[in-house]
């Protein structure tokens, strides 16, 4: 078994916002009930809205795992995306838009990789807040899918988690 390194994980949106709660509820509720393993390795960041300067922060040798919700995807539908794709999906799927942070998650994804030494190496776990990417917990569909949607961060949590620094399984 390889050694365990740590993982950034960033949580977009505030459980204030009927916006962002999806993301913010589910990681809340994660946290605890995850091994004290596997939550030991992790350093949380709560995001209002992901930043370039997020991105950069991430130390090379640290998994990354973002969550957030998705917009054009159907209400508390699914999906886990590697951060090395994210460039390729610029124009087929975004996070959910905010007035301060009009980039889509691509660009900053290709941005982050071409000022960063290194390459993120993580995932986007997004929960679908379908049209306008307003996945609000208080929605029955959001909410039934919220165990699905912690089942989906915590399988990308070990897996940022028991990856090499060099990036490899």
């Amino acid at each position: 078994m390889s050694e365990l390194r740590p993982v950034r994980l960033l949580v977009r949106g505030t459980g204030e916002q009927g916006d962002g709660a999806a993301a913010f509820m589910a990681v809340s509720s994660l946290l605890q009930d995850l091994p004290a393993t596997l939550a030991a390795l992790l350093d949380i960041r709560w995001c209002e809205q992901l930043e370039i300067e997020d991105l950069l922060d991430v130390p090379p040798s640290v998994g990354c795992v973002i969550v957030d919700t998705l917009v054009g995807m159907p209400l508390g539908s699914m999906a886990t995306i590697p951060l090395c794709d994210l460039p390729d999906h610029a124009g087929v799927i975004d996070t959910r838009p905010t007035p301060s942070c009009l980039m889509p998650i691509g660009q900053l994804m290709a941005i982050a990789e071409i000022l960063r030494d290194e390459p993120l190496d993580g995932a986007l776990v997004g929960i679908g807040g379908g049209p306008t990417g307003l996945a609000d917990a208080r929605d029955t569909q959001v909410r039934r899918a919220l165990p699905a949607f912690q089942v989906a961060i915590e399988a990308a949590l070990r897996a940022a988690a028991s990856r090499s620094s060099t990036g490899g399984p």
